[in-house]
């Protein structure tokens, strides 16, 4: 768990921005990624008629806008857009969840509804607007992608009608039946309120695992251990062309650095397919008929995104760096490229802070102020 360098909580929403030096951030909140195509389209023209043009993927899937200069308007287009349900909880609706569940036959089950109802009832409970902004919840459809990536509570399927419910990544004997899981997800988040100090995260909270299981019933719901119990290294989700169950194709593209430029960004609006943002810093363009993935591909390659899985600058992300961040020692999106010899992710960072670094092991490049150290670990 990383050092926290405040003590506030000043996450960036919509309704919320934060003013770095290159003007307002707003981060838009994508529960499991999921964005259809009008959705996508609203964030891309907010982006280029607002601000720099700029859109981030973050590690928790979801998108940032930069070089804002009207925040109201923002708010506005994308309220229009369905992107803001709830004025009181955007900034908590930070839901991971399996990138391709539903698409490609992996998982146990489609968690695309439970996410949905997740984010209902989220934003229906008024005591969960109080969460902190860094509080991330995790659906897993039983492949193990997801839920092991730093969530607060997360839900990972035992079986096509079973969840197990972690907390802070331990298994702590919490299970419920598929139509249960939702309530229980959100009461061990208002367990997690009642409970904090100060705390931003359930695993800053002094045995906080232990404590909040002993505050909630034992499950009567039978259930075995997730199938896939360790924690994935690096990435499992490659770029490339992904055949669907329903005989579509999607392609999951990546982004130069974990950016979009205005280009890319109409390239991906011009598909007109809906995306998935994942918490690799790529997209998901989903649901593509056959005979059009091949044009899609050629159009993206084009535009600059990435779809050959052996290409090296994949793996390669970047924080905002100067002369966006004012705490940062250099320039490390002019700087960033693949470090040698290594086939883990790699993230450039502007500062010791390392924001937007990928969960996982990776190599880390942080400038120092008299070059940059490299290094290899977990966090």
């Amino acid at each position: 768990m990383p050092t926290r360098n405040r003590s506030t909580d000043a996450c960036p929403g919509v309704l919320a921005t934060h003013q770095a030096a290159d003007g307002a951030v707003a981060r838009v909140r994508v529960p499991g990624g999921q964005l259809t195509a009008a959705a996508f389209a609203a964030i891309a023209g907010s982006a280029a008629e607002l601000g720099d043009g700029t859109i981030e993927l973050t590690s928790r899937a979801n998108l940032q806008a930069r070089g804002l200069a009207d925040g109201e308007e923002l708010s506005a287009r994308l309220s229009a857009a369905g992107l803001l349900p709830s004025a009181t909880h955007e900034r908590v609706r930070n839901v991971l969840a399996s990138p391709l569940t539903g698409r490609d036959g992996a998982g146990l089950a489609d968690v695309r509804p439970l996410v949905a109802d997740l984010d209902r009832a989220l934003c229906a409970r008024s005591a969960l607007a109080a969460l902190p902004g860094r509080f991330l919840f995790a659906v897993d459809d039983g492949r193990g992608d997801v839920a092991w990536l730093d969530a607060d509570v997360a839900a990972v399927l035992t079986s096509e009608n079973t969840a197990a419910v972690l907390l802070a990544g331990v298994d702590a004997g919490l299970r419920a039946p598929l139509a249960g899981v939702v309530d229980l997800l959100l009461r061990c988040a208002e367990t997690f309120l009642t409970l904090r100090d100060d705390e931003w995260r359930l695993a800053e909270l002094p045995a906080g695992p232990e404590r909040i299981a002993a505050h909630l019933p034992r499950p009567a719901c039978p259930g075995g251990a997730p199938r896939n119990s360790e924690r994935p290294e690096g990435d499992r989700q490659g770029i490339g062309r992904v055949a669907q169950v329903d005989g579509r194709v999607a392609l999951v593209v990546g982004a130069p650095l974990g950016w979009l430029d205005r280009g890319q960004a109409a390239a991906l609006v011009a598909t007109g397919a809906p995306l998935v943002v994942t918490p690799w810093r790529r997209l998901v363009v989903a649901d593509l008929p056959p005979d059009r993935a091949d044009a899609v591909a050629d159009r993206l390659r084009r535009a600059g995104l990435l779809l050959d899985p052996a290409d090296p600058v994949a793996r390669v992300t970047a924080c905002t760096g100067r002369p966006g961040c004012a705490k940062a020692l250099a320039d490390v999106r002019a700087a960033a490229a693949p470090v040698p010899g290594t086939t883990l992710p790699v993230h450039w960072s502007g500062c010791a802070r390392r924001c937007g670094r990928p969960r996982g092991t990776v190599v880390d490049v942080v400038a120092t102020g008299h070059g940059y150290s490299v290094t290899e670990g977990d966090r």
